[in-house]
């Protein structure tokens, strides 16, 4: 998959007028139809006016290659982060709203329990070995204050995906170093709930983290792993367009 044609079919090319007459010279050419100016994310000559002018050295930064496939991950990465901080918030949400009416709810489930087992009996579901309705009533004896630090700490938990989403699809260096800490905190939590019960949506979600530790760390190369933050920079600027031609106009001909 060409990730650079991808994301201009779907963002628009990339095409920038730099200041400087030599290097301008090597990212435009003349054709029948107009000039045309070179993407600078795919590389390809786009007839019409460039999307942005100026000195080369504030001309946007354009993933390209490897790079812009990174940047696709991480974005993967950012919203699976959504999607899990909205759970937490869910929940923390439906903590606090027990705690409120905690006596309410709990008369309102013996209440109605009588009434379903005459069902459940039909069915062959026996409530009185029910995990679900055992750890319903385990929450009736949890006070409001035990119950407002769960929910604290649901919505804390939350707010770590959040800001690990943020940093992640905006591929900053301090969102991906956040992101490694973050998740490699909770990894030991994940593994507990493993050896408590195997079920295909936690096994997953250790699958997918610790993947996402091991590739952010190498492909980042974070904590000075691979080359360190001095590789990680060198090899954006390799792999940006401008900087290639720029090098080039630097060389003398031969």
């Amino acid at each position: 998959m060409d990730f650079s044609l991808r994301s201009c079919s779907w963002r628009g090319h990339a095409t920038y007028a730099p200041d400087e007459p030599e290097l301008a010279a090597r990212l435009h050419v003349s054709t029948p139809a107009g000039t045309a100016w070179r993407c600078l994310r795919c590389g390809d000559f786009v007839i019409g006016e460039p999307a942005g002018r100026g000195p080369a050295d504030e001309a946007p930064e354009v993933p390209r290659g490897r790079l812009l496939r990174d940047r696709f991950i991480m974005r993967f990465l950012a919203i699976e982060r959504v999607l899990r901080g909205l759970v937490f918030v869910a929940l923390g949400a439906g903590v606090f709203k027990v705690r409120k009416s905690q006596h309410q709810l709990r008369a309102a489930f013996e209440k109605e329990m009588p009434l379903i087992k005459p069902l459940a009996d039909q069915i062959g579901w026996n409530p009185d070995n029910s995990k679900i309705v055992h750890f319903i009533e385990q929450g009736w004896k949890l006070s409001p204050t035990v119950l407002s630090l769960i929910a604290v700490g649901l919505l804390v938990y939350a707010a770590i995906e959040f800001i690990e989403a943020v940093g992640l699809w905006l591929a900053q260096r301090w969102g991906e170093y956040f992101a490694v800490i973050a998740t490699a905190i909770f990894l030991p939590l994940e593994v507990y709930e493993l050896t408590e019960k195997i079920t295909v949506l936690r096994a997953g979600a250790l699958v997918i983290n610790i993947a996402a530790v091991l590739w952010l760390l190498w492909s980042k190369r974070l904590f000075g792993i691979n080359g360190g933050g001095r590789a990680y920079h060198a090899e954006h600027n390799e792999a940006s367009l401008l900087t290639v031609e720029r090098s080039a106009v630097a060389v003398p001909a031969s």
